[in-house]
């Protein structure tokens, strides 16, 4: 199936994206503040350079696009089928560096949370989100993930 932008368009389109301050990314912090967490961001000293990062808790958080990370068995992770190649590749080397990334934190001393963006896309899961992240902080897990998979089995 062809693309159905223009390749200008498609251009434009992805240079437009960001990689901080996305809107998942804004929502997880607010959802943090109300649950009353105080937070520091994108730390470059550390491996992956976390979105968000509670020293005093030794936590940090990623907010992950479900697309560009390949979050399994979400229907926002369809790999395009132009340039199927390409994508495969760039997609698997993404996962292959969040995992490399995620053992080197948890090396580290350091617990470690993935909020996908699908976990921020309904009401239902935002207003969750509060709740949810401060269980999984205060709790004893060393890694974790936030997905509206997992999240809809506990509403």
């Amino acid at each position: 199936m062809a693309d159905v932008v223009n390749k200008a368009t498609r251009s434009r389109m992805m240079s437009g994206i960001q990689a901080k301050n996305t809107k998942p990314e804004i929502i997880v912090r607010k959802a943090l503040f109300r649950a009353g967490f105080r937070f520091r961001l994108h730390r470059k000293d550390l491996p992956g350079t976390p979105d968000i990062v509670l020293p005093g808790r030794r936590v940090v958080i990623f907010v992950h696009g479900c697309f560009w990370h390949v979050h399994e068995g979400c229907r926002y992770a369809q790999i395009p089928s132009s340039r199927r190649d390409f994508w495969e590749r760039k997609l698997s080397a993404n996962v292959s560096r969040d995992r490399r990334n995620r053992d080197a934190l948890l090396a580290g001393g350091w617990r470690v949370l993935v909020v996908w963006e699908c976990a921020t896309r309904s009401a239902d899961h935002r207003d969750a989100l509060p709740d949810l992240l401060a269980h999984w902080i205060n709790g004893s897990e060393l890694s974790g993930e936030l997905g509206s998979i997992n999240i809809s089995t506990i509403l």
